[in-house]
């Protein structure tokens, strides 16, 4: 279920390097972007392309019948479909931060498209200052390191919960869990250990900037973490807690095959899209439709994305 070569590889329609062709008027930011400005923080988000996913693992608790128009929705057919992969890019005062840095050249052939669209947009990596890895699957860390082993944003602190690292880092994973895991966990290890003395482990409610903090959401992996950013409707930076809004809005109770306890998944993202709704929050989703950027309604037992 976690082998990567499931997944299949389809021609490359969202990348958005295009979309950062004209320059507002403070340096780095894109015009055509989706940018927004959230209590303290100028948000813009950019796109690392996309990846194809099997329907096995899209929609594994679905029927034929249940997958057929989920599929069509996110631009697919019944052996899988496109989702796409929303880089929030961050300023707080002299601060560039990225939530996670996409996959590089360390997943899909669709997708490391963000170093491409940081350029377009005007953004060195060498200007990136912090990385926050909500975690560490290949689609969030993998542009960590150059195909040269040289660290593709130098300059950046990174960040990672414990949680997370104590997984990863296990000295004994490969006979302690299973082997559908040991190729995340080479590529867990090949971006932390390269980082290991720029990196920071956080645990739920610590700050890495002021009015941006943790908040833990486990169960995609056992340290899975989201971000929060004060402001007016708290923004809440997801990750993968809740990885797709075409599906798991509207069906919180199934699984993601991804997921690394799967029943833990659900919990949280029950606790997260309740909390949403419930505070009216503002969520910005990593695999959502772009930019991601929206509210959780309830409707009976379930939810119903509204973008904003």
């Amino acid at each position: 279920m976690f082998s990567k070569s499931a997944c299949i590889t389809r021609r490359d329609f969202l990348v958005t390097t295009a979309a950062a062709a004209a320059v507002m008027a403070r340096p780095g930011w894109a015009a055509n972007l989706h940018r927004f400005e959230h209590g303290n923080f100028d948000v813009t988000v950019l796109s690392d392309g996309f990846l194809t996913l099997p329907a096995d693992v899209l929609l594994p608790d679905a029927s034929v019948e249940e997958r057929k128009p989920i599929l069509a929705a996110l631009g697919g057919d019944m052996s899988g479909a496109p989702v796409q992969a929303n880089v929030p890019l961050i300023r707080y005062g002299k601060d560039l931060i990225l939530i996670d840095n996409g996959a590089g050249a360390n997943f899909q052939d669709s997708a490391g498209r963000l170093a491409g669209n940081l350029k377009a947009a005007g953004v060195t990596p060498e200007s990136i200052t912090k990385i926050v890895f909500t975690h560490v699957h290949p689609d969030h860390s993998g542009a960590t390191v150059t195909a040269e082993g040289k660290l593709l944003y130098p300059n950046a602190q990174y960040y990672v919960s414990q949680a997370e690292w104590d997984f990863w880092t296990d000295k004994d994973f490969e006979t302690r869990r299973p082997a559908a895991l040991h190729g995340f966990a080479k590529g867990a290890q090949r971006d932390l250990f390269a980082v290991e003395g720029q990196l920071t482990q956080v645990r739920a409610g610590d700050e890495i900037v002021p009015g941006m903090s943790v908040v833990d959401t486990p169960g995609h992996t056992p340290g899975h973490i989201s971000v929060e950013l004060a402001g007016r409707d708290n923004l809440l930076i997801t990750g993968d807690a809740c990885t797709n809004d075409v599906i798991f809005f509207a069906h919180p109770q199934w699984h993601f095959g991804f997921d690394t306890d799967g029943e833990l998944a659900l919990k949280h993202r029950r606790i997260l899209l309740d909390r949403a709704a419930t505070e009216k929050l503002k969520l910005l989703g990593y695999h959502w439709t772009y930019p991601g950027v929206g509210y959780a309604e309830r409707t009976g037992d379930a939810y119903r994305f509204v973008a904003g």
